[in-house]
């Protein structure tokens, strides 16, 4: 119900009911849809041109006929996309869906694996059960289940089941994958509370940890419930990423041989063709991830000059430059933006043109900035002191875990290298810039759907959603309401430090830049994080607050990162033909369930793992993820950004970044109206900025791959063979994707938890014998005692 329901506010466009696809317009509503669509898709860098030239020349020709032709392959009998065409058809299929079959395999599933993450979470080398996974090894369970299973039914209160409802289906299936993926991944509160009870020594037991797991969790679940109208619903809200989830799903189903005469050629199926790639994908990643790891770092040039400073900034991949971006491993390919081949062309050359931007920036402050600049590696991910060490945090903090002012003074600012301080001012770009862009180009359209939430022309996707019941926003609303009030009650009543006007400050962040940053997510397939600015506003309204610093950041991110996942899950439903109130239900349930099963796990390995958390830890659950979220809150929690990015601060000019992210936006509005089938319609500033800011941890090496591979695909093969990348691409992607999933899972299960090492040869040893793998690939060398300490002199 939006704001036209509730208050009686009008729109400024009316809408007809439209019930089903195959419902037609008249002459007249044919074309006011054709007006309304081009007007709504005017900015659309998913649609191509010669689509909206189609329209514009039915509509002045005032042929009705041409008009029907077009609003029919346009709107009425499949989607506009050819993306969506390729990964899911125009149909619904009437067959079960909420079975006993599918809520057991999928609660016993989703379970297991929450479970596994928060222990694999804690290596050394973290992995993670992806709902990917999930998504293949639920098929032959549920086929198992449909050959094998008795078909009886009974009742539970008085409601009958089935235990055998027949062929496992797609939409049974997607219901255990969609279990999976809303409650399995790692919960933000397990890094908190370790950080928390290991590090600074608070224990606040099992209330505190059940309220804070709970709220983090269903927060953004609630938000992403209300967020439906802005973010699903609309066609124009494609979610790249979730047709590669659909097309595995139809692969999986669908056993029919291709038509060669429609993919150039090629006869296997999809699904032939799915099984393969993944069973030789989990074959081959055998090599580069444990018996020949330079496949995954393929930077020659460095083994032939391992001592070479300028051969090792320039090539080398882990704290260089990274410009030899070349690997065999699909790993390395997809660690840091997922699988390009699910990315649209154009937004992979913003990502491109945004990483360009950044290897200039960084070679400007690596060898012609700062002086200190010279000392430090080009892309290393920690922060330095004034003698080209890490920053040592014990030695400023005094015992009640604040800044001893004194010893900070006495010993360092913080230093950070070339690509890390820039990455800081991109972040700022990035962040405003989704503001300024959703704004110029379609705040109109989120006015008018905050108004009505019928307010766009439905696709076909959205008429066949139509004939299912929808799960009511008051339902979301209750879920937001009720985690509001656990995170509420876990700030106030232990000693958090966080008082209730910052915890309402940090949830308003969250979801004002919620639609933001999904919509810009939904086109490019790039989230703009939160986590600089949450860590930055906290910073500055209550420096010297370490544990409300990690809570503020915890909420306000997890709000936006959590409730986009969820959202990217509905939109697979969406595609699927899920009935709202049985996505519901089915996300509900993992949310919650699994916030208890995530707590369990937790507590059951502090009590009965030794050493939990130390570098000596025997199966080396070092826990890095949250020792750098301990190592985030010393610096931004307890020093503050005050002293780094404040006025007089070293860092201080990243702050020109809020106005070159608010000034691009416009200057590219103004273009595109002057231009508006120009290029300009195709720049997304913010996964120009976004991309660029993941550097470090990321770097060039690991994102050129990314881009080569991206473009070959999404942009050379799919115009000279769109029949081939039509059919393939998705079900290549997934498969590639599960192939290697499979594969971390297993050897980090069987090798990584024994601390099992596969015997040494040039193979595993010459990539990391590197000055760029030991992180000392410098222009010039400290010298204790004879360089001067590094920065200015006061600070």
């Amino acid at each position: 119900m939006g704001l036209k329901e509730r208050f009686g506010i009008k729109s400024t466009e009316t809408t007809g009911e439209t019930t089903g696809a195959d419902v037609l317009p008249n002459t007249e509503g044919t074309e006011r849809e054709l007006r309304r669509f081009r007007r709504q898709h005017q900015w659309d860098p998913f649609l191509d041109i010669d689509k909206l030239d189609n329209i514009d020349d039915a509509l002045a020709s005032g042929n009705a006929e041409k008009e029907a032709a077009i609003d029919e392959s346009l709107i009425q009998e499949d989607s506009p996309y050819p993306e969506v065409r390729n990964s899911v058809p125009p149909t619904d299929i009437d067959v079960p869906v909420n079975t006993l079959r599918a809520w057991t395999i999928g609660a016993t599933l989703c379970t297991v694996v929450a479970a596994c993450n928060v222990l694999l979470s804690m290596r050394r080398t973290p992995i993670s059960i992806s709902s990917t996974v999930v998504q293949l090894i639920a098929y032959p369970l549920g086929c198992g289940w449909a050959k094998f299973m008795p078909a009886k039914t009974f009742k539970v209160f008085g409601r009958t089941l089935e235990l055998n409802p027949g062929p496992f289906n797609t939409k049974e299936h997607t219901i255990i994958t969609m279990m999976t993926a809303a409650g399995s991944s790692l919960s933000y509160a397990i890094d908190i509370l370790l950080a928390q009870e290991i590090f600074y020594k608070q224990e606040f037991k099992w209330g505190f940890q059940i309220l804070l797991m709970l709220s983090t969790q269903a927060m953004g679940f609630g938000v992403a419930g209300i967020a439906r109208r802005f973010l699903i619903w609309p066609s124009s809200m494609v979610w790249p990423a979730t047709l590669i989830t659909c097309t595995v799903m139809y692969s999986l189903h669908d056993h029919r041989p291709s038509d060669p005469s429609a993919t150039n050629g090629w006869k296997i199926g999809r699904y032939s063709f799915f099984l393969l790639v993944a069973g030789c994908t989990f074959l081959w990643e055998w090599f580069p991830l444990v018996i020949a790891p330079f496949l995954s770092y393929f930077m020659w040039p460095t083994w032939i000059a391992p001592n070479n400073v300028v051969v090792n900034q320039i090539f080398g991949g882990n704290t260089g430059f990274g410009l030899m971006p070349m690997s065999l491993d699909w790993a390395t390919v997809t660690a840091f933006l997922s699988s390009p081949l699910q990315t649209p062309a154009f937004a992979i050359l913003n990502v491109c043109a945004g990483i360009c931007l950044m290897t200039i920036g960084a070679a400007g402050l690596a060898f012609a900035g700062p002086e200190y600049y010279r000392y430090l590696p080009i892309s290393a991910n920690k922060n330095f002191d004034r003698f080209a060490k890490s920053y040592n945090t014990s030695r400023i903090l005094a015992p009640d875990f604040t800044v001893n002012e004194t010893a900070y003074q006495q010993y360092s600012p913080i230093l950070l290298g070339p690509t890390f301080s820039l990455s800081y001012g991109l972040g700022f770009a990035a962040l405003m810039s989704t503001i300024m862009h959703i704004i110029l180009f379609y705040g109109r359209d989120v006015w008018n759907r905050a108004k009505n939430s019928q307010h766009d022309e439905p696709d076909v996707h959205m008429k066949l959603m139509r004939k299912y019941k929808e799960a009511p926003e008051w339902w979301f609303m209750c879920i937001f309401a009720v985690s509001f009030a656990f995170g509420m009650i876990a700030c106030q009543v232990w000693d958090t430090h966080l008082p209730w006007w910052a915890y309402i400050v940090c949830i308003l962040i969250g979801a004002v830049l919620f639609i933001p940053i999904g919509m810009v997510q939904a086109i490019t397939n790039q989230q703009t994080g939160l986590n600089i600015i949450t860590e930055m506003i906290i910073g500055y309204m209550m420096p010297g607050r370490p544990v409300a610093m990690m809570l503020f950041k915890s909420y306000g991110y997890m709000l936006s990162y959590n409730g986009l996942n969820y959202i990217s899950d509905m939109k697979v439903g969406h595609y699927m033909k899920i009935p709202p109130r049985s996505m519901f239900a089915a996300q509900a349930f993992a949310v919650i369930w699994l916030s208890f099963v995530q707590i369990s796990a937790y507590n059951f390995l502090r009590g009965n793992i030794s050493e939990i958390c130390t570098e000596t830890q025997k199966q080396g659950l070092t826990c890095p993820g949250a020792r750098t979220f301990y190592n985030a809150s010393v610096i931004w929690g307890v020093i503050g950004p005050k002293k780094v990015f404040g006025a007089g601060g070293i860092y201080s000019w990243t702050n020109w970044f809020w106005f070159i992210g608010f000034i691009c936006p416009v200057i590219q509005y103004l273009i595109a109206r002057r231009y508006p089938r120009s290029w300009a319609r195709y720049v997304i500033t913010p996964a120009l900025f976004g991309a660029a800011g993941m550097i470090p941890p990321a770097t060039l090496y690991f994102l050129f791959q990314w881009v080569i591979v991206g473009l070959i695909f999404n942009l050379f093969i799919r115009r000279a063979f769109f029949g081939w990348w039509s059919r393939y691409t998705y079900a290549l992607s997934g498969a590639l994707d599960i192939g290697t999933a499979l594969c971390t899972v297993i050897t980090g299960l069987g090798l990584g938890l024994s601390e099992t090492e596969f015997p040494e040869w040039w193979g595993t040893t010459v990539w990391q014998e590197t000055l760029d793998a030991q992180g000392k690939a410098v222009t010039r060398q400290f010298i204790q005692n004879v360089t001067k300490p590094l920065g200015p002199d006061t600070w």
